[in-house]
């Protein structure tokens, strides 16, 4: 589970990045309750309005932050942004402690922290790929996500106690020096051993390389599919998470960051689970969207406090199931020369849809109650799941079938559909060359390949 940490320049990156987001985590509870409750009247749309602030450049700007990481050196570039990033924390700091901080001025600073990690996500997010193995990379993917997830335990709930004790200004300051443990950290890595990447080449047409490439595969696309519908209407938890102790239950700060970090205990166990795979499979993409509703279904039926807590476990549980096999999944099937187009692009769409679906998600909690904005989260990864699912079986040829028991206990089934860009390996064809050589016969223009084989046991 824990592979990754054995790799010298992973452990000193994870453990910076571990107390840099601690400190993201403080800022995001701190920067949400004071939108909420001092700068404006319990408006959720405001809030909507900050997360579309922070998160639309990387729509924008996508086409060139990718190009960015993958022609440059990602470890430089990334103290750059990482030290940008700590001057707005602590502009926004000074200026909430000096008590002249308007709401224009938190939207001023969400766009420009924006606007840099739009530049940061595409090499954070690829230069995991210089730190392991790629027989790591899938794991190495699952421990960020579970390093993230486990400082949404500790940041909310610090920033809540923070801001009743000494304000949300110090809050902001705290995330400010928490930025230098991650340049501290870049300068650490034993620049020999790191794994350089292929860089994309000086020439015309690298822009659109991307978006071509991904277009010519299918598998990615339903990938993306369930990203955009997810992360556009399902993922603003701080909407949620605020307005439900706020407007429904009548809770204060402190409450506040602990619905975060309960959501964060179900996330970090979600991301174990998924370093234990040895590599990230379709089905738990589509699975992980399904039950991703299913548990936001009930999050919104629940009638306490106490028990909305519980349900937000289960929420980030499948939330990080779902978002940590999706990045895996592109990542490990891209090439490495186009990793950082690509994951621009899934990036893109991940926190791009913020702008369209934050705002509107906080108007649904501001006019119908925030149980129904939890609805529409709910909507989300059930439409996710079925949208793939038929994309699947309409494009990808996707074929389920049960084999009759071969014993009184045992039957197969066959999970089939056109490739998922993963090389199939000595084992899996020695179990499918059959299956292959007959879908070979029924259509020798595709390649339909067998990707999973299961036994399923029951009683006699």
């Amino acid at each position: 589970m824990f592979r990754s940490l054995s790799v010298v320049n992973y452990r000193i990156w994870f453990a910076g990045a571990l107390v840099s987001n601690v400190g993201t985590w403080m800022q995001r509870t701190a920067q949400d309750w004071i939108v909420l409750t001092q700068l404006t009247d319990y408006n959720a749309t405001a809030v909507g309005i900050v997360m579309a602030l922070q998160f639309g450049p990387q729509l924008v700007l996508m086409p060139w932050s990718g190009l960015i990481a993958d022609r440059f050196d990602r470890r430089k570039l990334l103290m750059l942004t990482q030290a940008l990033m700590g001057l707005l924390a602590l502009g926004l700091g000074l200026i909430t402690i000096t008590g002249v901080v308007e709401l224009w001025h938190v939207y001023l600073f969400a766009l420009g922290l924006g606007v840099v990690a739009a530049i940061d996500a595409p090499a954070r997010q690829t230069f995991v790929s210089e730190l392991v193995p790629d027989d790591n990379l899938s794991n190495a993917v699952a421990l960020n996500s579970a390093s993230f997830n486990g400082a949404r335990l500790i940041g909310p709930a610090a920033a809540g106690l923070l801001t009743v004790a000494v304000g949300a200004g110090w809050v902001f300051m705290i995330n400010a020096v928490t930025f230098a443990f991650t340049v501290a950290a870049m300068t650490l890595l034993r620049t020999k051993q790191l794994r350089k990447q292929p860089r994309a080449p000086r020439e015309r047409g690298q822009l659109m390389a991307g978006f071509r490439y991904v277009w010519h595969r299918p598998d990615i696309v339903a990938v993306l599919i369930t990203v955009f519908l997810v992360g556009t209407f399902g993922f603003n938890f701080a909407i949620f998470t605020s307005t439900m102790a706020t407007v429904e239950f009548g809770m204060g700060a402190s409450e506040f960051g602990m619905l975060s970090s309960i959501m964060a205990v179900g996330s970090v166990a979600g991301a174990l689970l998924s370093a234990r795979r040895s590599r990230p499979r379709m089905r738990l993409v589509v699975g992980g969207a399904f039950f991703f509703g299913l548990t936001c279904t009930i999050a919104a039926l629940m009638p306490s406090y106490i028990a909305f807590a519980i349900s937000l476990a289960f929420v980030g549980l499948t939330s990080l199931t779902l978002m940590t096999t999706a990045n895996a999944y592109v990542q490990t099937t891209t090439e490495p020369a186009m990793r950082g187009r690509v994951m621009a692009l899934y990036m893109a769409i991940f926190a791009g849809g913020t702008p369209l679906g934050a705002p509107l998600v906080g108007w649904i909690a501001d006019q119908y109650g925030p149980r129904w904005a939890i609805g529409v989260a709910a909507a989300s990864g059930l439409l996710a799941a079925a949208a793939v699912m038929f994309w699947m079986i309409r494009y990808q040829r996707l074929r389920v079938r049960i084999r009759p028991r071969t014993t009184p206990r045992t039957a197969r089934v066959h999970v089939r559909h056109r490739g998922d860009g993963h090389p199939l390996t000595s084992a899996i064809r020695t179990v499918t060359d059959r299956a292959a050589a007959a879908a070979r016969e029924r259509d020798r223009e595709t390649a339909t390949r067998e990707i999973a084989v299961t036994e399923a046991t029951g009683p006699r």
